[in-house]
């Protein structure tokens, strides 16, 4: 008797869970909802939470495919590609398709590069060359290709001679096998997103500790979201603090309104700040509004108690592009007030350049990029901070992953 799509699904789930090699995704398995689809759907899709398959496309399938396409969708998932990359896909949708594709394809691959129990349906993308990159870095290398030629060659399973892709700049054109809903996903509520963050998390903890004791491997890609990440904000506070906290001394001259209501007359504080502090943000395309929104909002709350003499924000890709500078008394209306520019190449050796040029000598310099760069700069004139929102480590200064 032939199994419907829901019950083969069923069964390869349960054989994946229970398999040492896949047993790192066990958890991830049960994440979400699973759904078969008679119209709508026609392969798979996720918005990193929830799946859906659709009917035709799962029952024509071989037991090897529909493991495939599951731990495809569940990888997704797994590497949290549609909240993490979001930024990717506002900027170059096609792009952001494929290098999510190709990147847990080779997951899939490498685990069994024989296909013997695991495949994945002949169309799906995969290329050696892009093993070891993580979804950002296969972006980069995506959107040069585009650049230069005006295509990209795409190799897939079962034809790896490659055929060229016209370059696409709207939603759409991606030649991968299943459908990235990025606007579902965009659309859970910050109560749901940071719940599905927890859960991931702690399912791939469990996971790992299963595939230990069972022989299995851990990727790389899963390591640096296991490593357990420092509270980037206490991070950021702690690093302006150590240059710009100021001090304060006691004075008779204005006696303290705090307790002149209570006729007691106390010294009030007079602070002598230390310093001006700069802070340089990316605006390449690749760090979407709200991430800059909740960063400089917590620079400017940092700011607001350590009190630097000031702050020159300035927007740069391959050169600074606008430089706005605000004063104490300015910096809890920052988030509002400021207006960014920008959208070239990324060449952080414009920020030193800058600020040499115009001959600013900040105490420290705090920049928020992906990470994604031609350099690191050289000449900087006091210690920078970099706020990544990738994996990435600069080779100056001190990095911190943002994840927000």
């Amino acid at each position: 008797m032939k199994l419907t799509a829901e019950q083969s699904i069923i069964r390869q789930h349960v054989w994946l869970m229970h398999n040492p090699k896949y047993a790192l995704w066990s958890g991830i398995l049960k994440l979400g909802s699973t759904e078969v689809m008679d119209e709508g759907v026609p392969t798979a899709c996720t918005n990193g939470r929830d799946v859906a398959y659709g009917r035709a496309f799962i029952d024509g399938l071989t037991q090897q495919c529909q493991r495939g396409v599951i731990l495809h969708e569940n990888l997704h998932k797994g590497l949290r590609q549609l909240t993490t990359w979001a930024a990717l896909f506002k900027e170059w949708p096609q792009g952001a398709n494929m290098a999510a594709d190709f990147c847990i394809n080779i997951i899939i691959t490498d685990t069994d590069p024989h296909a013997k129990d695991v495949a994945l349906p002949a169309g799906g993308l995969l290329d050696d060359k892009y093993r070891g990159m993580d979804t950002g870095a296969i972006f980069r290398a995506l959107k040069a290709e585009a650049k230069a030629t005006g295509h990209i060659n795409v190799k897939t399973v079962g034809d790896q001679t490659g055929k060229s892709v016209p370059v696409k700049q709207g939603a759409g054109g991606s030649p991968g096998l299943d459908d990235h809903d990025w606007e579902g996903a965009e659309a859970l509520s910050d109560t749901e997103r940071h719940a599905l963050e927890k859960e991931i998390d702690r399912a791939l903890r469990q996971g790992a500790l299963l595939a230990g004791k069972l022989g299995g491997e851990v990727p790389r890609s899963v390591k640096d979201i296991l490593e357990s990440k420092v509270d980037w904000r206490e991070a950021l506070r702690e690093f302006v603090s150590s240059f710009c906290a100021e001090r304060e001394m006691s004075t008779w001259r204005r006696p303290s309104r705090r307790w002149i209501s209570q006729d007691i007359y106390m010294p009030s504080s007079i602070s002598e700040t230390v310093g001006r502090m700069v802070i340089a943000v990316d605006t390449s395309g690749s760090i979407d509004d709200a991430a800059v929104g909740v960063f400089l909002g917590s620079v400017a709350k940092i700011c607001e108690t350590v009190r630097p003499e000031g702050i020159d924000l300035l927007y740069w890709d391959n050169r600074v592009r606008h430089h706005e500078t605000y004063t104490p008394e300015q910096f809890d209306g920052l988030v509002k007030s400021t207006r960014p520019k920008g959208g070239g190449g990324t060449t952080p050796q414009c920020i030193p350049d800058y600020l040499n040029a115009n001959k600013i000598k900040p105490e420290c310099c705090v920049v928020l990029s992906d990470g994604y760069v031609d350099g690191w700069g050289t000449g900087w004139s006091s210690p920078v901070l970099w706020g990544m929102t990738s994996n990435v480590v600069a080779k100056v200064g001190k990095t911190v992953r943002i994840d927000v």
